[in-house]
């Protein structure tokens, strides 16, 4: 189409039209042949001589010019049919001018006619020639970039058919795979289930000892056939990085674990026991005869603060590191906290146990405890609830936890630019993600807030987190 075409091709399709082919042999044989049916067509006439074909028509001899229009057009494209249509043009404009005292009006016309039919006949069809080359012009040129980003790709391709038989491949797949690759089935190279292009985004570790990620692009190679162009994307280094980072997030955790465990058991050997002893002392004192009795009273005073601060400090080593997850459980630990959410904070707090309930490995069940812990935090202390329910399901292969309440909720979908003070939802995330599991948020505005994960029981490393809506 015309309106395809860049400026420079335009350009090029211009300057086509003004070069006819003067070095092409066929072009002269054509000019002749115009000039051939000239010379019948003034035979025709009685021009020269005795009308040698009067039972031809007159016209019929000169729509024989559309022979040499054609052909012009089809083989040399708009440059050959407009040079011949001009040849046309000048020799018919030379028989009208011989016709012209003894033509009629009607005659010149239909002539005028004849001949601007003959031109467009001729400008149309070389036109159309002109297009479909320049068109098969472009789809080479494409093809031949294509090839040429194909084959110096230094990321594996294949090339595989409708039925998923591998119909190219470039010279790094044919390095990393073989160079009998190009015959063989897709699904048959790896270990893998269906196609090959249905394993996009699938990791694979290949013979070169480096990661790659499946990736696949459907496309039309000009046949009627459809065909896949599959991708096998280097994350080497990605995956290095992600491994690295989960590895310092880990230690970030762990480190906060030893630190949270040593304040823990600091507070309850020192500072705890030195007012426990403090109290006792100020009994002692306060029970010695002869004492004033407001000086008694004052040393009870003292003695109420003492255990009062006593009080908040084995709390705090509590909050810190709860005795009960390491000595009995998961389960009881979260009892413990259940418990005392509902009792200090005024909430219809509940816990329910789903599946044979078992002892797990520290790091998931002290992953486990912390994301229940922080969403049963950030109920007490942002949803304005009146209920919340805690759910825990044991499973054969992982640990589901669920904790709903009817506070008044919030927008998921903002979580991503939360600021410093909701650092809490993407702990929990994040304490997943470490353990190979899986986190989503589920909320709506006055409609409370669903927090649920699961963890894999034998999960170590790695993983996945997400924030669903």
């Amino acid at each position: 189409m015309v309106e395809n075409r860049t400026a420079p091709e335009l350009a090029a399709a211009v300057r086509r039209m003004t070069h006819p082919p003067l070095r092409e042999g066929r072009f002269w044989v054509v000019q002749a042949m115009v000039a051939l049916i000239f010379l019948l067509h003034q035979l025709d006439a009685g021009r020269l001589g005795t009308p040698a074909f009067t039972a031809i028509p007159h016209i019929a001899v000169e729509a024989l010019f559309l022979l040499p229009l054609l052909y012009a057009a089809l083989n040399f494209g708009l440059r050959g049919s407009l040079a011949t249509a001009a040849w046309v043009t000048l020799l018919m404009s030379l028989d009208i001018t011989l016709d012209l005292p003894g033509m009629g009006g009607l005659d010149l016309w239909a002539h005028y006619v004849e001949l601007c039919t003959l031109d467009v006949v001729a400008f149309v069809v070389g036109w159309g020639v002109e297009t479909e080359r320049l068109a098969r012009a472009r789809a080479e040129a494409t093809k031949a970039r294509y090839r040429q980003l194909f084959e110096t790709n230094r990321s594996p391709i294949l090339v595989l058919d409708a039925t998923g038989r591998i119909t190219d491949a470039n010279p790094a797949a044919s390095v990393l795979l073989g160079e009998d690759v190009i015959g063989r089935q897709g699904a048959t190279l790896f270990d893998g289930e269906g196609a090959l292009p249905e394993q996009a985004g699938r990791l694979l570790s290949l013979a070169d000892g480096r990661d790659y990620r499946v990736g696949h692009t459907p496309f039309s190679a000009g046949t009627d056939n459809p065909s896949t162009q599959v991708i096998f994307e280097d994350v080497t280094e990605e995956r290095a990085e992600g491994r690295r980072a989960s590895r310092y997030a880990q230690l970030v955790v762990q480190a906060e674990e030893d630190q949270r465990r040593r304040l823990a058991r600091e507070l309850h050997d020192e500072p705890l026991q030195l007012f426990l002893h403090l109290a006792r002392r100020l009994d002692i004192v306060a029970g010695t005869p002869g004492a004033p009795a407001t000086l008694v009273s004052e040393l009870f005073d003292i003695r109420h603060q003492a255990l009062d601060a006593a009080a908040r400090l084995r709390t705090l080593a509590r909050d810190l590191r709860p005795p009960a997850l390491d000595q009995l459980g998961f389960v009881a630990a979260l009892s413990s906290l259940v418990a005392d959410v509902e009792e200090e904070a005024g909430l219809v707090a509940e816990l329910e146990v789903a599946g044979a309930a078992a002892r797990l490995s520290p790091e998931v069940e002290l992953a486990a405890f912390r994301v229940v812990e922080e969403a049963v935090r950030n109920t007490v202390h942002h949803a304005g609830a009146r209920q919340l329910k805690v759910t825990v399901t044991f499973r054969s292969a992982e640990l589901a936890l669920r904790v709903a309440d009817d506070g008044r909720g919030f927008a998921p979908e903002g979580l991503d630019g939360l600021g410093s003070g909701h650092l809490g939802l993407l702990g929990m995330a994040e304490r997943a993600r470490l353990l190979d599991g899986h986190l989503e948020v589920h909320s709506a505005s006055g409609q409370g807030t669903v927090v649920e994960a699961t963890i894999p029981v034998g999960a170590r490393r790695g993983g996945r987190a997400q924030h669903a809506s």
